[in-house]
């Protein structure tokens, strides 16, 4: 089977008195989902505009991610596929505490 589709994106990030905060918009032309994302810059480390805004759209890509899994995982139920459990470690690695 083949399939084709487009899929629209926009991200929107915002920053005030040293946090940065991003806004991931997801429209897949029959669903609409938002991510959101959130860096601060600690007191005593260099404002650098650059790094908050990629912790920040990360951040809110692996929001939008997680959002996204959960809608597919609903999908598959209602077509009959078994149910799946998402691990509660999705990946190794650096994780984001302030996530967790």
């Amino acid at each position: 089977m083949s399939h084709t589709a487009e899929w629209k994106v926009r991200l929107y990030l915002f920053e005030a008195d040293q946090t940065t905060k991003a806004r991931l918009e997801l429209d897949t032309g029959t669903n609409k989902l938002t991510g959101h994302g959130t860096a601060r810059c600690a007191p005593q480390d260099k404002d650098v505009p650059e790094i908050g805004d990629e912790l920040a759209v990360a951040r809110a890509m692996e929001n939008l991610a997680k959002q996204l899994k959960r809608t597919a995982y609903g999908d598959m139920q209602a077509v009959g596929a078994a149910s799946h459990e998402e691990s509660p470690k999705p990946y190794s690695g650096w994780l984001d505490m302030e996530a967790s």
